[in-house]
Parts: structure tokens; sequence; C-alpha cells
């Protein structure tokens, strides 16, 4: 099966980001609990998910699947506590 650029493309600029968030945290340039990290990973792993759909695999879509909503979820908790603070 042949795979496009555009795909390889979108599937490196996807790592790239859950890469950069990871090394971020890692390296503490990025705080876990900040939106910077969050929304790295939040967004790398949707264009994960986005392609790993088609062809359909089961194991990435689950995986990249739970990332996302993960880091939604995070998302959600630091802007509900910047509104609670202001």
């Amino acid at each position: 099966m042949q795979i496009s650029l555009f795909t390889q493309v979108l599937s490196f600029s996807g790592a790239v980001l859950v890469l950069a968030g990871y090394a971020g945290a890692q390296f503490h340039w990025l705080h876990p609990q900040r939106i910077p990290y969050n929304v790295l990973n939040a967004a790398g792993a949707a264009i994960l998910v986005a392609v790993a759909l088609r062809p359909f695999q089961l194991g990435f879509v689950v995986m990249e699947g739970a990332w996302v909503v993960i880091s939604l979820y995070a998302l959600v908790r630091v802007f509900s506590r910047r509104s609670r603070t202001t």
C-alpha cells in the first residue's frame, strides 16, 4: 500500500507536536498543567488519529484518541481554574 506524501508529512507533524510537548515537559521548558503543553499534545494526537483512520488502525486510534481526550480534559481544567481566579 502506498502512503501519500501529504499523509506522511501530516503524520510527521503530529508526531513532532506530541514529542515537542513531551520533551518540553522532560526538560522543564513546559509545565504539564499549562496550556501550551496540552495544546501540543491535543493537536498532535488529533492529527495522528486522523491519519490512523485511513487505513483504520485500531491500536493507534485508541491510543491517540485517548491522548486527545486526556489533553482536552487537562485544558478544560486549566481554563476552569483560570476563570475561578479572575
